[in-house]
């Protein structure tokens, strides 16, 4: 077997599932869970109807590189959000949801004949750091600080873990803070990247649910804005799974600097990575339509305008940036036992915020910090009035509990 598999961790949902072995959910309220980020609105009619005519493309073989007119739903979807006009042919590609190509993108990128870092936000989506350790490369956990909205400070990364860098994962909105990336962090990782030769893959599968005017800042488009305009080093992964609540499709592309993608598709022409002519044809029919984008962020903005105002009169949480969660300082500080407590007394799930992080470098580079501990991420996707529901009883919770 792969020695390197012995390294992997167990997923935060499994640690999760073996810390509610021993409780039992008061049987009084039905079970309500706020744990696992899958969006739950209805899948738009639209998607359904075109999986449903394109089951002819069930008796042929997808190519790799996808469909001619998917790739141009895609470059046309770039270019009314961003403002960006890519190449169909080059700097856009397929892939079977984010998920799936960041695992892939990092065994493309790196080079394990010689010492290679991966550089990932912390807290984290667990794929970055598994990625990363089948590669061969060692993880730096690069702490969110509260006083950044959340952000990373780049600049207490230091020089000499850089000089190892190979790939560096960013997540802008952030799963799980939901904090955005300005353009001065773009600036300052691009210039780094220049400097040492690291590829960036910038994770933006929450870009289209957001809270403000303003969409958020993409990576292409923040190159674009900075002159570079093709995307040196830079990838940037979208997926269809939050933006059309279709995540049992598994459809996304990746899109950025052609030379890179061109030995992607390599890889992926042999690890078998096409994605279904059925699924194509929804994409299509996804990416080409933006009315049900619009109404599916309208309903998250009055979910969490209100549930959001609960739940600050009795923790440290304020609305985010962007995205479906809720990255909430607890009462305590005891993010696993408020996890615990919380469902044996209110059968309401949420995450354990230090499930999601990892202790080591933190805030000053200081040893042993881990930047999830003593809050929990809350997904808000179901529906407003079973949240509202979470949120009462987590009120209720708080003022019962003794600090």
């Amino acid at each position: 077997m792969n020695p390197l598999l012995s390294n992997l961790q167990p997923y935060p949902f499994e640690r999760l599932k073996h810390l509610f072995s021993t409780v039992t959910p008061n049987a009084a309220y039905a079970p309500i869970s706020l744990g696992i980020g899958e969006p739950r609105h209805a899948t738009p009619q639209l998607v359904l109807d075109a999986l449903a005519n394109a089951t002819a493309q069930l008796s042929a073989y997808p190519a790799t590189a996808g469909l001619p007119a998917l790739r141009d739903s895609c470059v046309n979807w770039v270019q009314r959000r961003y403002g960006l006009k890519l190449d169909a042919a080059t700097q856009v590609l397929p892939v079977n949801g984010s998920r799936e190509a960041l695992f892939a993108f990092a065994q493309t990128v790196i080079d394990p004949s010689r010492e290679a870092v991966v550089v990932c936000p912390n807290p984290f989506y667990q794929i970055y750091e598994g990625a990363a350790l089948l590669a061969g490369a060692k993880p730096y956990y690069a702490a969110s600080d509260p006083a950044l909205n959340f952000n990373v400070n780049w600049g207490i990364v230091p020089a000499d873990v850089w000089a190892k860098t190979q790939l560096l994962f960013v997540c802008s909105p952030g799963n799980p803070t939901g904090a955005v990336m300005p353009l001065s962090d773009w600036e300052k990782l691009f210039a780094l990247s220049d400097k040492y030769g690291f590829v960036i893959a910038s994770d933006e599968c929450y870009s289209e649910i957001y809270f403000r005017e303003e969409a958020p800042l993409g990576g292409l488009e923040a190159a674009a804005k900075l002159g570079r305009s093709d995307f040196k080093n830079l990838v940037a992964f979208t997926s269809l799974s939050k933006r059309s609540n279709v995540p049992g499709m598994r459809s996304g592309f990746v899109a950025g600097d052609a030379h890179i993608l061109k030995q992607f598709l390599l890889y992926r022409t042999y690890h078998g990575s096409a994605m279904s002519g059925m699924v194509q044809a929804a994409s299509i029919a996804a990416w080409d339509d933006e009315a049900h984008v619009v109404a599916n962020r309208e309903q998250y903005r009055k979910k969490f305008a209100a549930v959001t105002p609960l739940l600050e009169a009795v923790m440290d949480v304020r609305l985010p940036d962007a995205g479906f969660y809720l990255w909430a300082a607890v009462p305590g500080g005891d993010d696993v036992a408020f996890a615990r407590d919380l469902l044996a007394q209110y059968n309401v799930t949420v995450l354990p915020g230090s499930y999601l992080a990892r202790e080591g470098h933190g805030i000053g580079d200081t040893k042993g910090f881990n930047p999830g501990a003593g809050r929990i991420r809350m997904a808000l996707v179901a529906e407003t009035a079973e949240c509202l529901e979470a949120a009462q009883r987590i009120m209720a919770f708080i003022k019962n509990s003794p600090v």
